[in-house]
């Protein structure tokens, strides 16, 4: 199948052969893709290579066949996008998170619109820490994983926003006392729910909720992210530190 001015990001590239590179796109239409690059590597392909950089927003030409799609033409869109600094540590996190949890050829264009959404908030110097946990927030829902944020998981009861709850990833948001472990303010989860920024001792249990949920959803599994995001956000601190 010819696929033509496909919207798409690349999300992870290695060498493949002499001259060309295995990638993974996320794709409007597609979802993620198996890409093959065929001589992009080199002096002669220094631009098109360039142009297959992380965090840019692309148009691409690929001849779908079976599992693998071969790439048969690249446009950059619009301005390049520029993550610097942590805020680049926090892109290659989102783009582990969407290899490890979304799979092949799975159209999920929410995604995709969430994703670039996410690279927007990282490129404009807002909290990190915010801008990862609404991605993640919004890539459970895309995948099928939604959090139940709003109402208790055994009474059905509104979540309030002064009690406090333990979330299970399988079964939601439970009361509990203030000194349980992992507790999370009924306020935390309705900010989450509602778009709506929580103080940092509340982003910080929101970071512990989600990397919990994550890691039931790996069936167990660690993000190398995780620990990556982890060294840099103890070298320094304040609402733009990364924090996955």
């Amino acid at each position: 199948m010819r696929i033509d001015q496909q919207p798409a990001y690349v999300l992870h590239a290695r060498p493949y052969r002499e001259t060309s590179l295995l990638l993974e796109c996320l794709t409007r239409e597609h979802g993620r893709l198996g890409v093959v690059a065929r001589g992009v590597r080199g002096e002669r392909a220094r631009l098109r290579r360039a142009q297959l950089e992380p965090f840019q927003p692309l148009a691409l030409g690929l001849l779908l066949r079976g599992e693998m799609a071969t790439l048969t033409a690249v446009e950059t869109v619009g301005a390049p996008q520029r993550l610097e600094g942590d805020a680049a540590l926090a892109g290659l996190y989102l783009n582990e998170l969407v290899v490890r949890l979304t799979g092949r050829q799975d159209p999920l264009g929410t995604l995709f619109d969430a994703y670039a959404t996410a690279l927007a908030r990282l490129a404009t110097g807002g909290s990190i820490s915010w801008s990862l946990r609404r991605f993640e927030r919004d890539l459970l829902q895309a995948t099928g994983y939604g959090l139940q944020l709003l109402h208790e998981a055994d009474t059905g009861e509104a979540v309030e926003a002064d009690a406090w709850y333990r979330y299970g990833a399988e079964e939601g948001a439970r009361r509990c006392g203030a000194d349980t472990a992992r507790a999370l303010r009924g306020d935390d989860l309705l900010a989450l729910a509602h778009d709506r920024m929580p103080d940092a001792r509340g982003l910080k249990a929101l970071r512990d909720l989600m990397r919990e949920v994550i890691r039931f959803h790996l069936g167990g599994g660690e993000l190398r992210a995780w620990r990556v995001l982890s060294m840099a956000g103890s070298r320094r601190a304040g609402p733009h530190t990364p924090s996955a």
